[in-house]
């Protein structure tokens, strides 16, 4: 099982890292993407996982390859199809939902 609230502060370290140490915190709520512009769910493509656009790379596909130390520009050579604003939206994506993770565990 993959511990959530880890792998968001590895990916915020490495988003502020790449970012550099003046981004504000408020970078890592979304930088301006919406992500629901971005994430797509659809039953019959990789198991009704999130994906992005509608291609079959899935957010946790993106947020495997950041916590692994690969760089936004890395997954962007690799991944010609993706955009700097498609992995914003994956990290919004992951963000809002540990939000959500943390706010029902509260109740």
């Amino acid at each position: 099982m993959v511990d959530h609230h880890h792998l968001v502060r590895a990916l915020y370290e490495a988003l502020h890292d790449e970012l550099g140490d003046d981004t504000p915190p408020k970078t890592l709520r979304g930088a301006g993407v919406n992500y629901q512009d971005h994430i797509t769910i659809e039953p019959g493509k990789r198991g009704g996982k999130p994906c992005i656009r509608g291609m079959r790379i899935t957010v946790y596909d993106v947020l495997e390859y950041l916590a692994s130390g690969m760089s936004g520009q890395e997954i962007l050579e690799d991944f010609p199809d993706l955009t700097d604003e498609d992995i914003r939206a994956c990290l919004a994506f992951a963000a809002d939902r540990e939000r959500k993770l943390v706010s029902a565990a509260e109740l």
